[in-house]
């Protein structure tokens, strides 16, 4: 019949519809950050030399990821050994669990388990027991803020394996917390063996065998909830607009108490100090939007070829100082960024020749830590732009950010529409004007449809 559609139609129809609809569930955004689309933490394992029944090897964790740090208590590595290897001893690293070791009755391994996780060592461990790019606490800086920072090493002598390049089997199933889940890591690959050149540049060694391992993050596989808000102001319009309405949460407290204090609640002290709470749980002052951190946007002033920008970050947090912080932006006119004012600044161009997107981070010594909430939870910074005549303008919101990331996490933006708009373009006005416009056309429809 005409009009009706074969069943092979219909059937392709009915996928593409499914498709879209399960495409638009799926949290892809999350899982591939467009700012930063090679940020990764690659762990490289290097067999240094062999041993009666094993061998020695160098494991080395880098921060690839561009502004996304790992803070305390730091990352935690495991793996899953293809065989019935044990860990003989380590240096700059130890494993959290030795497993069970009653089989050996002289010389007892440092773990014999055969899922290990492994951590850093903390800072002020003796020379002895470190090597070099160890003892950090775990903690591994972003690589645009502290390149030399954001190396982890441990060294670790590996029993009960194979002592040639064809005997030695991968371990499978790598696993790196930081210090929860979020990262999801790929199989080893073996690579060609890393070279070492000595400190003279005369002479270079290369390990016996070296494999790859690759672990990105995801804020879904995290299923964290967001961590962060933006605020906006502008020195045109009295209007302040405020972070959404929970944004990181709600105010529950009838149900689910201690979720957050008042700032001024006599009871502050022993709940930010109580020793069976969970000192990484967040505890955050009562706000509407509930977020650890809120970032303000403020457009201070207009100059006749300039424009300038006040910068807040609000630590809300009573139980957390966060060290070597940074903060992303991505807005149009930051290719003509002129000064910037008590903050480090670095481009990051994740599109190549279009250089919108800065990252910001504290002065060491200086508001490098931002302290927890309180008086002094706060750092700021002001940046001054060259206007470029062709795409200034104020209006429509375009002086705003059009997305803000404070230590890798999305943080959650106001709707457009309540931007501080300027006083002659308030979308308000612009309705209340087509309000008046379409009463008007009803009224004359009316009377010409009664004369």
């Amino acid at each position: 019949m005409a009009g009706r559609r074969p069943a092979s139609l219909r059937l392709c129809a009915s996928v593409a519809l499914l498709v879209v609809a399960f495409s638009s569930l799926t949290p892809s955004s999350d899982a591939y950050d467009q700012l930063d689309p090679n940020g990764n933490i690659t762990i490289k394992w290097d067999v240094m030399q062999w041993t009666p029944d094993g061998y020695v090897a160098v494991v080395s964790l880098y921060n690839y990821q561009q502004y996304r740090h790992i803070q305390a208590p730091g990352w935690k590595l495991g793996w899953v050994w293809a065989k019935k290897e044990i860990i003989w001893a380590m240096t700059g690293g130890q494993a959290t669990e030795q497993g069970d070791c009653s089989k050996f009755k002289s010389n007892i391994p440092h773990c014999c388990k055969k899922d290990p996780e492994v951590v850093d060592l903390l800072p002020g461990t003796p020379y002895n027991m470190q090597i070099a790019n160890c003892c950090k606490g775990g903690v591994l800086t972003a690589w645009a803020q502290d390149p030399d920072n954001a190396v982890a090493s441990f060294q670790v002598s590996v029993g009960q394996a194979g002592t040639t390049n064809k005997t030695v089997k991968v371990p499978k199933n790598f696993t790196l917390k930081a210090p929860g889940p979020g990262y999801t890591c790929g199989p080893a690959k073996l690579v060609k063996p890393t070279k070492f050149i000595s400190p003279d540049g005369r002479r270079s060694t290369q390990a016996h065998m070296t494999w790859n391992v690759t672990c990105a993050y995801s804020q879904f596989v995290a299923q964290r909830s967001p961590t962060c808000c933006v605020s906006l102001s502008s020195f045109y319009n009295d209007t302040i607009v405020n972070c959404p309405t929970c944004s990181c949460g709600c105010q529950n407290n009838s149900t689910a108490p201690g979720s957050c204090v008042e700032g001024n609640s006599p009871y502050l002290a022993s709940v930010v100090n109580d020793p069976n709470k969970n000192s990484l749980a967040p505890l955050v002052q009562c706000t509407s939007h509930m977020c650890p951190i809120r970032v303000h946007w403020h457009v201070k002033v207009n100059y006749k070829e300039y424009w300038r920008v006040k910068i807040t970050v609000t630590n809300f947090n009573y139980r957390m100082n966060y060290s070597q912080w940074n903060l992303v932006a991505q807005h149009p006119n930051f290719d003509n960024l002129t000064t910037i004012f008590s903050f480090n600044y670095k481009s990051l161009n994740p599109y190549g020749v279009i250089n919108d997107t800065a990252m910001l981070w504290g002065i060491k010594y200086y508001n490098d830590l931002l302290m927890t909430a309180g008086p002094d939870g706060n750092v700021q910074s002001e940046l001054l732009f060259r206007k470029e005549p062709s795409t200034f303008t104020f209006q429509k919101g375009w002086a705003f950010p059009r997305r803000v990331y404070f230590n890798g996490d999305n943080c959650v933006m106001p709707p457009p529409d309540a931007y501080p708009w300027l006083p002659n373009a308030s979308p308000r006005q612009s309705a209340s004007v087509l309000l008046t416009f379409v009463a008007v056309w009803a009224a004359l429809a009316v009377l010409l449809a009664n004369a």
